[in-house]
């Protein structure tokens, strides 16, 4: 027989333990979605979840949608789509056969109007334009000098390996010292 468990001095009460095994994560996490969903307007969070099935690859590919707006008498809701500017016009003339395919998702013609908004391909946080990098400098070699100090430095080792990683090491130290000119 399960014992109950009691309550701790503090008053609290461990929650059972669910003893369901393995859940599906789209189980777990379908209220979640449903409230982030609503909360930008998305009555049916399926029009998220599936916008390839519902627009087709080829439009999902140039825009998506961001929200649902719904006017005071609560039918005629105008859905927002993101874009790219170059994308815009093209998707500006098949607007028409996308409402009926998003108003078909919804089951009733819950959506009249639908609005554009053109961005940059990138978001603000990813940055506007796109830079090349400087071409990196051909590296000097090194000089003769400090490559004698270091293969010094590290004669008395045996193992090979030890050794030139040790003589990298050096150069690299007095290298960089040089460079400073002794200022640290």
């Amino acid at each position: 027989m399960a014992k109950k468990q009691s309550p701790k001095p503090n008053g609290f009460v461990p929650p059972a333990r669910r003893r369901r095994g393995f859940e599906a994560a789209s189980g777990l996490l379908n209220t979640q979605i449903r409230k982030v969903g609503e909360a930008r307007g998305f009555a049916v969070s399926r029009l998220l979840t599936h916008w390839a099935e519902i627009a087709g690859t080829d439009l999902a590919a140039c825009c998506r949608p961001v929200k649902v707006s719904y006017g005071r008498g609560g039918l005629g809701a105008t859905l927002t789509l993101l874009t790219t500017g170059a994308a815009g016009p093209m998707l500006q003339m098949r607007l028409p056969a996308l409402r009926e395919k998003v108003n078909a998702c919804y089951g009733y013609n819950a959506i009249a109007r639908i609005t554009l908004t053109q961005t940059a391909p990138m978001g603000f946080s990813e940055g506007q334009a796109e830079f090349t990098p400087a071409p990196k400098p051909a590296p000097k070699a090194p000089d003769p000098h400090i490559l004698r100090q270091a293969k010094a430095v590290a004669d008395g080792v045996h193992d090979d390996g030890l050794r030139t990683a040790l003589e990298r090491l050096a150069g690299n130290v007095l290298s960089k010292a040089s460079n400073n000119k002794g200022h640290i």
